[in-house]
């Protein structure tokens, strides 16, 4: 089977092994047989972020990660309460969009994207507005690389009486995490990113008594509803609604795989791998948009050169057609693309890729190294 190296934030390059979990004998969703294998995988995220079962539970969905946004948005805003969500960048901003669709009283904190989120204005704007039930932002906003705080503001979250929802969809399963270290009452992800498996199964780890206590908070959705999807699989062991089955078979060979592979050897995968990247920009003069003490060590956001041939589809498509992608960058009116380090590749393959994309500059007449302006 053909190798394709994503260097996008997601979906991720897979193993043979994942891709093949995926061709199983057809099974209804609705047998019980199939509820195990939810049920193991359940168990199993759970084990990822160290999260203890008394205290919390894994809910399952259909969908990509921004599901599991407007789930989390939607679902934990008690009767006259507000959400703060903390916006540095694109993913963060997508929740404010969805809190703003759902007409809940939103207070939504926009600080620099290009910076990590600065805790003594959270502290700021939570003594000036009691009533805010939750807090959220995003983890790492893959959009720049930006790695937030988030131990702090949790801590900041649960000392005003407010529980604290973080967007981990790229940094779970890569970055080491713990629901009651780090302060998170909920998180999420999607099997395509750190588990290095398919797309269209998400998921969603909160404390158990704070999933019961939503079943009273206004239903503001009825697919994307936290308490209904959890009591559905509770009562029934199924999904309320048809689950993705051969991306769950899959999901559960990638966490077989995670677990074999091991919580901090795959973090210095990612981290040996993100400093290929380094290396590879900086041979040919390129310029990271985000410090890098700013940065999660998953994502590389690299500026566009100063040079009048630079063509930043040409240079993508000469690069996919050798099996390697790349990704524009979030940034708002920065010109930047990406690179990352997620998925099943290592120091070998970014070694390779700077060979193809020396080669892409090259063709296109690109000055190498590359200069900047300023």
């Amino acid at each position: 089977m053909k190798r394709n190296i994503l260097l996008n934030p997601g979906p991720a390059t897979t193993t043979d092994a994942v891709k093949m979990a995926q061709v199983v004998p057809d099974i209804c969703p609705r047998e019980k047989e199939f509820g195990e294998v939810m049920r193991s995988v359940a168990s199993d995220i759970l084990k990822v972020v160290h999260a203890d079962p008394s205290k919390f539970s894994a809910v399952l969905f259909c969908g990509s990660g921004t599901l599991n946004i407007d789930v989390c948005v939607n679902s934990l805003v008690p009767r006259n309460k507000k959400i703060l969500i903390i916006n540095n960048g694109s993913y963060s901003s997508r929740a404010a969009d969805i809190a703003r669709a759902y007409s809940l009283d939103l207070i939504e904190l926009s600080l620099p994207i290009d910076e990590p989120i600065d805790t003594r204005k959270v502290e700021q704007v939570m003594g000036e507005h009691e009533d805010i039930a939750v807090v959220y932002t995003t983890h790492q906003e893959t959009g720049t690389g930006i790695l937030n705080p988030i131990r702090e503001i949790g801590d900041v979250a649960h000392r005003r009486g407010a529980i604290f929802a973080c967007d981990t969809t790229s940094t779970l399963a890569m970055l080491p995490l713990d629901m009651e270290r780090d302060n998170l009452d909920f998180s999420f992800a999607s099997a395509q990113k750190g588990l290095q498996a398919m797309t269209g199964l998400s998921f969603i780890i909160g404390r158990t008594s704070i999933i019961e206590a939503s079943a009273d908070y206004p239903r503001r959705s009825y697919y994307c509803n936290l308490f209904l999807q959890y009591d559905y699989f509770k009562k029934f062991g199924e999904m309320q609604f048809t689950p993705p089955v051969q991306t769950i078979y899959a999901a559960r060979e990638g966490l077989r795989e995670y677990f074999a592979e091991g919580e901090q050897a795959k973090w210095q995968r990612h981290a040996k791998t993100m400093e290929a990247i380094h290396d590879g920009f900086a041979a040919l003069g390129f310029r990271e948009a985000i410090r890098r003490e700013n940065q999660s060590g998953l994502v590389a956001a690299v500026r566009y050169p100063d040079d009048a041939n630079w063509d930043f589809d040409a240079v993508h498509d000469y690069c996919y057609e050798r099996g390697f992608t790349i990704y524009p960058g979030k940034m708002q009116s920065k010109h930047t693309f990406r690179l990352c380090s997620l998925g099943a590749i290592d120091e070998r393959d970014i070694k390779e890729f700077f060979t193809v994309f020396r080669e892409s500059l090259i063709a296109i007449n690109v000055k190498i190294p590359v200069t900047y302006n300023e």
